[in-house]
C-alpha cells in the first residue's frame, strides 16, 4: 500500500515562498506518478502540479505555472513543491496523490488518483 505523508504547510505574505514535502512509502515500482493537489475552503480538489516518475514529464495547473516546481529526491522517496510568488488565492489544503500506472492522459487527474495524504495547510495572507 502506497502511504503519503505531506509536510511544509503554513502561514506566508504574498510574494513569500514555501516548500511543500510529500514523504512517499510503498512503490510498487516507478512506473506512477506522484502529484500535488489543493481544495480552497468550500472549493473542490484541483490538480497542481504532477510528475511522472518513470519518464519525468509533468504538468502544471496554469494559475501556477512558472511560479510552482515540482520535483523529486530519489535518495529519500520524497517529492517536493517548491511555491514562489504566492497569492492569496494560492490558499488551501494541499495534498499528495499516486496514480498507478499513468497512461496518456495528462497528470493530476483526480479520479485516476489511488492514494491520498492527509494534506497540509497553505495559508497566504494579503
Amino acid at each position: 500500500e502506497v502511504h503519503l505523508v505531506e509536510s511544509g504547510g503554513g502561514l506566508v505574505q504574498t510574494g513569500g515562498s514555501l516548500t511543500l514535502s510529500c514523504d512517499v512509502s510503498g512503490l510498487p515500482h516507478n512506473d506512477a506518478a506522484i502529484g500535488w493537489f489543493r481544495q480552497p475552503p468550500g472549493d473542490e480538489r484541483e490538480g497542481v502540479a504532477c510528475l511522472n516518475i518513470r519518464d519525468g514529464s509533468t504538468y502544471y495547473l496554469d494559475s501556477v505555472e512558472g511560479r510552482f516546481t515540482i520535483s523529486k529526491d530519489n535518495a529519500k522517496n520524497t517529492v517536493y513543491l517548491r511555491m514562489n510568488d504566492l497569492e492569496p488565492e494560492d490558499t488551501a489544503t494541499y495534498y499528495c496523490g499516486y496514480e498507478k500506472r499513468p497512461g496518456f492522459e495528462r497528470l493530476c487527474i483526480i479520479p485516476l488518483q489511488e492514494s491520498w495524504g492527509e494534506g497540509t495547510l497553505v495559508t497566504v495572507s494579503s
